[in-house]
């Protein structure tokens, strides 16, 4: 409810209207499977205690639900997919993803703080929370690291087309939290929660950056009519490069520490699906690098594509806007180096988080490691620092140092910018299909069940019975005294009969 409110916050906008009943309806459909999960969970251990809940975990794992006549699936399982629907739709992933992008309709401070820190990490939290539950189905772990790894890839490469600043920012946080659910479904929970502390602060101070460029640029959000505001905007530059760097996993940054001992976890990993997943994230690095440059350099570099009047009038934000950047980006920098051993192999978390022993890839990942100096080091030769070069010098090439590059790309690879740019048909698919199918069944429900069976039928229906009974009673009313003696004759003549009947 608080969302809807925050996201409809300029109520006289249809598109903000629009997106706070996008994020409600959605979320309502994860709730649906959450409130399944707790109803599972309440079912088979008489509790909704986690002490008590973990302690007969067992119990759970013991049943089994009759899905038909004929399938028969493991409780836990069922338990734990009704929970990760709940996820799904707090933490949007696909497909319950789409409320998330439109959610950037409310005022950027808003999107710093709801949609990159706290509301959209929830379902991530729960997950790790309830790791003793997942633990047991091997199938729930397997379903959650393919959608995880999905909505990273998938999610990206959306932001290699959209324009509006906001919304590059926005399916950065959709790809972001892919990784964490990857995590999850690799059983490195401490992982997932890893990266999504780190990302709190990178992400919020890229939202505020943001938020800073659409001030001075009198609130147009279109990278398309920014460039060249690095010489404008001195402070709002190097933070959002902090946090750009932090984004993509710079060695030595928050993000690196994070995403780079998660991507290690997901290749130890022996899980079905496993092999996918690292696909997804190895590739989902340089994508994420890709379209983060693409934005910055749009945004602070090449020539100034704004019109006269804002040219004239831009400087830097306040301080009001700048402190919180400066304050931001020194976590985004730093926070890593002190934070890794502690919360990844120094049981941080103690029994707040259960891994099997034989799912304990971040162990693995322990064994390997000598330190933050020698992690930063050892990533040069890996494959992720590499592919983030990449794509930062892909961002450079195509959007910075020959943009009819990018012209050419997108004419020649049409079909798949328009699969990008209609978001792989998502919101089509809900508007022409599932609301289109809910409004033809409520037309329905409303022409039969209403106007036919309950207007028709119960109300106008039962009128016209009555009125057709008076009708043919009334000619029983004849106001003759013969009449009415004749009628009390036949009654007690049935009367009488009736007695010697019964005699």
């Amino acid at each position: 409810m608080v969302s809807y409110l925050l996201i409809g916050f300029w109520y006289t906008r249809p598109s903000a209207i629009y997106a706070s009943l996008k994020a409600f309806l959605v979320n309502r459909v994860g709730d649906f499977g959450f409130v399944l999960g707790i109803a599972a969970v309440l079912r088979y251990t008489g509790s909704l205690d986690y002490a008590t809940v973990f302690a007969h975990a067992d119990q759970i794992a013991a049943a089994q639900i009759h899905i038909s006549g004929t399938v028969v699936w493991p409780a836990i399982t069922v338990t734990c997919l009704f929970l990760f629907v709940g996820a799904m739709g707090k933490s949007a992933q696909v497909p319950l993803h789409v409320w998330l992008p439109d959610s950037m309709e409310g005022p950027t401070p808003i999107s710093a703080l709801i949609h990159a820190a706290t509301m959209v990490t929830a379902g991530i939290f729960m997950v790790a929370r309830m790791s003793p539950l997942f633990e047991l189905s091997e199938t729930a772990l397997s379903v959650v690291l393919i959608i995880g790894a999905t909505t990273a890839f998938f999610m990206g490469l959306i932001g290699i087309v959209s324009n509006d600043i906001k919304r590059v920012i926005a399916y950065s946080t959709l790809s972001q939290l892919g990784y964490m659910t990857v995590a999850l479904g690799a059983s490195a929970y401490s992982a997932g929660i890893f990266h999504l502390m780190t990302h709190a602060f990178f992400k919020a101070l890229l939202f505020l950056a943001a938020g800073s460029v659409i001030m001075a640029m009198h609130h147009e959000q279109d990278m398309r009519k920014m460039g060249g505001l690095r010489k404008y905007m001195p402070i709002t530059y190097w933070t959002c490069l902090v946090g750009s760097l932090a984004l993509i996993g710079f060695p030595g940054t928050s993000g690196f520490f994070s995403k780079d001992a998660l991507i290690e976890a997901v290749a130890l990993s022996q899980r079905t699906g496993s092999g996918y997943a690292h696909f997804c994230v190895l590739a989902g690095v340089f994508v994420t690098a890709l379209y983060t440059f693409r934005m910055f350099f749009m945004t602070f570099h090449g020539k100034e594509r704004m019109d006269h009047h804002t040219q004239e009038h831009l400087h830097e934000s306040p301080w009001v806007v700048t402190v919180p950047l400066i304050l931001l980006a020194i976590p985004s920098a730093l926070i890593g180096w002190f934070t890794i051993r502690p919360v990844l192999f120094g049981g941080y978390f103690g029994g707040a988080i259960h891994v099997l022993p034989a799912h304990d890839v971040l162990g693995r990942v322990g064994e390997e490691f000598h330190g933050s100096g020698a992690f930063v080091w050892s990533a040069f030769t890996a494959l992720p620092v590499w592919l983030a070069a990449l794509g930062i010098f892909t961002a450079w090439l195509f959007f910075l140092k020959k943009p009819a590059l990018a012209d050419s790309a997108e004419r020649y690879g049409k079909w798949l910018y328009l699969i990008l740019v209609n978001k792989f048909g998502f919101d089509w698919f809900n508007e022409h299909v599932i609301m289109a199918g809910a409004r033809r069944l409520g037309g329905g429900l409303w022409r039969f069940g209403d106007e036919i069976v309950i207007d028709g039928g119960f109300v106008n229906g039962s009128a016209r019975t009555v009125g057709w009974m008076g009708s043919v009673m009334r000619y029983a009313q004849s106001g003759y005294l013969y009449h009415y003696a004749f009628a009390m004759i036949l009654g007690l003549a049935s009367f009488l009969m009736w007695l010697i009947w019964r005699t």
